[in-house]
């Protein structure tokens, strides 16, 4: 099984996290308890120039400007530079937050992107986006910012709380029921505790992503396919308040919303709608969501950044191992859908 997969701007390195050394100053940026169980080990391995530390504070809510501005004012304060680096050390809001301040500091400087989350370490470490929430919904302010490398050490999963892990394993279920129905089997059958089991999910996760972010960096076509259950999970983010569900949690109910509206349009079958909501149970993912207002929940959805000339770009599932964009269904047809889960 290969150790590493080249992109054309990076490499994603898998296993023991490596001695990392450069000619350079370097900000850290974690939170504290990230901080406290795994910096140590960074820093163990980490030489540099000058080397500085920064944390902000835990959890999707804190995903915004002012952690970033914060960062920003660590930078400054450092006298960091255009050659100088930042290293993500964290879950996904660390590096999302991070890869963003990067991205704006001095138009645009090099990070790292070292997740200690298994959703972070399968998805949103991988690709380049990067980005922050505000009052109108997740991910809306952002860009694209290539890290300049990506470490993925399974030791950081050891102090995951099983909440997290079956966070990450959502992620790990979008990809298969979207391009892999061997994968799909492959899941079925997964012990999480059979650790070399779980690291070869990793790797395989990680591989169809990025395959998908060479063919489509910038998610202009096949790309957008990796949103399946976000359209439904951001909304549900936005409605019951950033906290209360982890991300992965949201997108796993949103996938399984995602496909009540592909049973509906005979994309699924009863049997493979069935099988999905299984394996995302096995895993300890939740699955059902009892929506607010059904109308605002819907309007949600044309602040989706896949949206276009107020239209709805829908990712569903075609059988397993498939997918399509669907973006003319009767807006009658999504609220019926949609109050399945009021």
């Amino acid at each position: 099984m290969e150790s590493k997969i080249h992109l054309p701007h990076y490499t994603i390195s898998f296993g023991k996290l490596p001695k990392l050394a450069f000619d350079t100053k370097v900000l850290i940026v974690t939170n504290p308890k990230i901080a406290g169980l795994h910096l140590p080990t960074l820093l163990a391995k980490l030489q540099a120039k000058e080397v500085y530390c920064h944390t902000i504070a835990d959890g999707e809510i804190y995903k915004d400007f002012k952690s970033v501005e914060s960062i920003l004012e660590a930078a400054f304060n450092h006298r960091l530079d255009r050659k100088s680096l930042m290293i993500a050390l964290g879950g996904g809001v660390i590096g999302d937050v991070v890869g963003f301040a990067a991205g704006i500091f001095m138009r645009g400087i090099d990070f790292i992107q070292i997740p200690t989350t298994l959703l972070a370490q399968v998805d949103s470490s991988v690709g380049g986006k990067t980005g922050i929430n505000n009052a109108f919904g997740k991910n809306l302010i952002g860009l694209f910012h290539q890290p300049k490398a990506v470490f993925i050490d399974a030791q950081f999963l050891h102090t995951l709380p099983q909440r997290e892990l079956s966070a990450g394993l959502a992620e790990v279920v979008k990809k298969a029921v979207c391009f892999d129905k061997n994968f799909f089997k492959v899941l079925e059958e997964l012990d999480c505790k059979d650790e070399s089991a779980l690291l070869a999910v990793i790797q395989k996760a990680v591989g169809i992503k990025a395959q998908v972010v060479r063919e489509d960096e910038k998610e202009q076509g096949i790309r957008a396919a990796l949103n399946y259950g976000h359209t439904f999970g951001h909304s549900i983010e936005l409605e019951s308040g950033y906290g209360k569900f982890l991300h992965g949690e949201a997108v796993g109910i949103g996938m399984v919303m995602a496909n009540t509206l592909a049973l509906a349009l005979n994309l699924i079958t009863q049997k493979e709608f069935d099988a999905i909501k299984a394996l995302l149970e096995k895993f300890r993912i939740p699955t059902d969501y009892a929506i607010k207002n059904v109308e605002s929940f819907y309007g949600n959805f044309f602040l989706d950044k896949k949206s276009l000339n107020s239209r709805i770009k829908f990712i569903l599932p075609k059988s397993i191992g498939g997918v399509c964009f669907k973006n003319d269904i009767p807006k009658a047809l999504v609220l019926d859908v949609l109050r399945e889960f009021a």
